[in-house]
């Protein structure tokens, strides 16, 4: 019997062993996954106490990380690095982090914030079967969302917020039947939503903040468990779209939207935070929106509605903030809303309202731009002999008021004739080139719509500028004004009579075209904003009498006013040079610019060189002069890749990429006088220099610093001035296809930058030879 019952008991510690055996090995599996994960995210803070021994089942959570276990294996990840988080190393590959993932076969959420990803989202991820949970929020992921994403058929929640994907909305999207959360917010997608959106019947929450969609969107109705809509920041538009009214927060500010607000938004019961803002909607406000029992928020500023409100009306106990500012109504601002008693944020300037404190405009301004915008004031009718009175008058003074415009055509032409024997007679006029666009003409400009986002703060808004306003600008061009003439015309200095500087480009067209010709070229240019281009305020269009041909284009750009960046590094009599720090600042400047061009804007062959970057009063790079789709032979080049369907033309792929590449070599010439300090000659100087600078790359660090400008020696980091002289041999190869993109070039240089700033911290230590290096970083491969 004892003899049985030990052999029981060895059975059962057998049998434990084995099962702790086989628990560990899976363990181990998992645990060695999760280690290289650290190592592929370049040994964050938040993982420094990862290792070996660690038992990441029973890890105390806290907002960082958290690792949960389901029966020994992994079933959620979450990762969360801080805000701000820098690029990941020149090594780090989105396809080995998912590779890495897929050995975690149960994982079902996985969080991966703000921890510097970057590169494109590979199709594998399709191997996380198992995923119902995926948010990569606040990290550098570019390109489109990959089809393999559909397969993930158990996903319920996709979280993409604040990357750079690019494309538009896809419409595989229908094939995630159990999608409850979808939110791409701050991207740069575009293009219009696909109908199958509509398909999602789950749907919770929809957010698309902050990208660049447009046009109308899809019924949204059937979307009947939709709680949460935001598509603030886009082009949405231009009628209110139809939805569900199971809504709980509805955002739809800074779009196109030009409707009125429908009926239906009443039924809207569980709805509490409502923002239209910075619309165009028109019509009558409808008085019930303040009487919704849900309602906590509600803001309709900086639209055109209408109507008359009473002091009578009744109001939601809940309303904490409510905004009516820059509309039309009139009346008696609602008592509900005046109540000293409550809690409440009301804001109701600029429109017509006779009751309140707050800044009104009389009665008679609001009637007038309603009828401004179509809106016919109700209350107001007329028998059918006032219509006919009207309209009799309208076409007579018509009539007559053309008849006399003849007359006065006919004699100053004739005394025009008289004058100007031997010159074609030009007229300047204030062109508004958007009053004439097609609807044509603006789909084909939507590939850089809303680049605003791009724009530097405090900018003007790009407009239409008189003649007059440019003579008194500059002293009727007074040849103290002129600072000079180039390929794209001469440029002036003026002053504006608020006291602001421009500069002015004077375009002469060698052909006549009609103002119609431009309308599309004008409409490109008002978009290419940019911190570090120098970017237009407006134009004005000079024409021909005779046939009412553009004679001459002004440009008024943004007047920088720190000079170029050459007498900032070879020119350096009468101010301080640039150090290392600020020159690779600059570099990067450049770099975006230019990545912008090609990226955004599609404008190649810039031809850009180190007297067209101009430093503002912050030292902050700008590129002066690019290829402005204005200039006869250039019209052609900026919509040759835009079909009429929409779609690119194959056939002018490689001539593009030749022409990006072109744009390379211009920058590897600015970077190699930032590097050395001095004006180039030619190019065997170039090619010479370029040759040394490739034998300093193969050398130490005593080597690099002697070819280096001599006023910044002694300030850069080898790591960096190594980095800098890599992307620059790149940049002037003479194979135009063995040169970096234009976005390995500006990620080099930002690490550059990062390793630099990090010394000059007190970071880096000093090596044994005195140079100071990183003691982690792994040596950066240009490839």
């Amino acid at each position: 019997m004892a003899r049985v019952f030990c052999n029981s008991v060895f059975l059962v510690i057998f049998i434990f062993l084995v099962r702790a055996d086989l628990s560990q090995q899976l363990e181990s599996s998992q645990t060695q996954a999760l280690l290289r994960i650290q190592q592929l995210l370049n040994f964050p803070a938040v993982l420094s106490n990862w290792n070996n021994s660690t038992d990441f089942c029973n890890l105390e959570p806290d907002s960082s990380v958290t690792v949960v276990c389901y029966e020994g294996n992994m079933t959620q990840l979450h990762i969360i690095g801080k805000k701000g988080a820098l690029l990941l190393p020149r090594n780090f590959s989105m396809s080995s982090l998912v590779t890495t993932l897929v050995k975690i076969p149960d994982l079902k959420v996985l969080t991966l914030v703000s921890l510097g990803l970057w590169g494109s989202i590979p199709g594998k991820i399709a191997r996380l079967s198992s995923m119902e949970i995926l948010n990569m929020s606040s990290n550098f992921l570019y390109g489109a969302m990959p089809q393999e994403i559909s397969l993930l058929s158990g996903l319920r929640t996709l979280i993409l917020d604040d990357n750079m994907l690019a494309g538009q909305l896809p419409d595989w999207l229908s094939m995630l039947p159990l999608l409850t959360v979808l939110s791409l917010k701050h991207n740069i997608l575009n293009g219009s939503l696909p109908n199958s959106l509509s398909e999602l019947e789950n749907l919770r929450v929809l957010s698309l903040s902050h990208n660049h969609f447009d046009g109308e969107l899809p019924d949204l109705s059937t979307l009947t468990n939709l709680q949460v809509l935001e598509l603030e920041e886009n082009a949405f538009g231009p009628q209110f779209p139809q939805l569900s009214n199971k809504l709980v927060t509805l955002r739809l500010s800074k779009n196109k939207f030009r409707s009125g607000i429908p009926a239906e938004v009443s039924s809207f019961y569980q709805l509490q935070h409502l923002d239209v803002s910075l619309n165009s909607l028109v019509g009558p406000l409808p008085p019930v929106l303040f009487s919704l029992p849900s309602l906590s928020y509600l803001n309709i500023s900086g639209n055109k509605l209408t109507g008359m409100l009473f002091d009578n009306i009744s109001c939601n106990d809940e309303l904490e903030v409510v905004d009516l500012s820059s509309n039309l109504l009139t009346g008696s601002l609602p008592k509900c809303l005046l109540a000293d008693t409550r809690n409440q944020v009301v804001l109701y300037p600029r429109n017509c309202f006779v009751t309140g404190d707050q800044q009104q405009n009389p009665v008679s301004f609001c009637r007038n731009e309603a009828l401004a915008v179509g809106i016919v004031p109700q209350g107001k009718k007329r028998d059918q002999s006032h219509k006919v009175v009207l309209a009799l008058s309208i076409v007579g003074g018509v009539v007559g008021a053309i008849a006399l415009l003849g007359i006065v055509y006919l004699v100053v032409r004739r005394k025009d004739e008289k004058n100007t024997a031997n010159k074609p007679p030009t007229n300047v006029v204030v062109e508004n080139p958007s009053a004439g666009y097609t609807s044509k003409l603006l789909s084909d400009a939507r590939y850089i719509s809303q680049t605003m986002k791009f724009a530097p703060h405090g900018l003007s808004t790009y407009r239409v500028f008189s003649y007059e306003e440019i003579e008194d600008a500059t002293n009727n061009f007074d040849s103290s004004a002129f600072m000079g003439e180039g390929s794209q015309g001469q440029i002036y200095r003026g002053q504006m009579k608020d006291g602001s500087f421009v500069a002015i480009r004077c375009l002469k067209m060698k052909r006549r075209y009609s103002t119609q010709n431009f309308a599309h070229h004008i409409d490109l240019i008002s978009k290419l904003r940019h911190r570090h281009l120098v970017s237009a305020l407006g134009h004005c269009f000079e024409l021909y009498l005779e046939d009412s041909s553009v004679s001459r284009i002004f440009l008024i750009f943004e007047y920088v006013p720190s000079g170029i960046l050459r007498s900032w590094i070879s020119e350096r009599h009468s101010r301080q040079s640039l150090t290392w720090t600020q020159r690779i600042a600059a570099a990067v400047g450049i770099a975006k610019g230019i990545q912008f061009l090609h990226t955004v804007a599609g404008v190649y062959s810039n031809n850009i060189k180190i007297t067209d970057v101009l430093l503002d009063q912050n030292l902050v790079a700008k590129i002066s002069s690019y290829n402005l789709p204005l200039m006869a032979e250039s019209m052609a080049k900026v919509s040759r890749g835009i079909s009429s369907s929409g779609s690119k033309d194959p056939s002018d792929d490689e001539r593009t990429n030749q022409e990006a590449l072109a744009d390379i070599y211009d920058f590897g010439v600015i970077l190699l006088e930032i590097i050395r300090g001095r004006a180039l000659k030619s190019r065997n100087e170039i090619n010479a220099l370029r040759e040394k600078l490739q034998e300093g790359i193969s050398s130490d660090s005593v080597v690099r610093r002697s070819i280096v400008d001599p006023g910044v020696q002694n300030e850069c980091l080898d790591q960096s001035l190594k980095t800098m002289m890599e992307v620059c041999v790149r940049c002037l190869l003479k194979d135009p296809v063995t040169r970096p993109s234009i976005e390995d070039v500006l990620w080099n240089l930002q690490f550059a930058a990062q390793v630099q700033d990090a010394w000059s911290g007190g970071e880096f230590r000093s090596s044994s030879e005195g140079s100071p290096v990183s003691p982690s970083q792994p040596k950066l491969s240009i490839c």
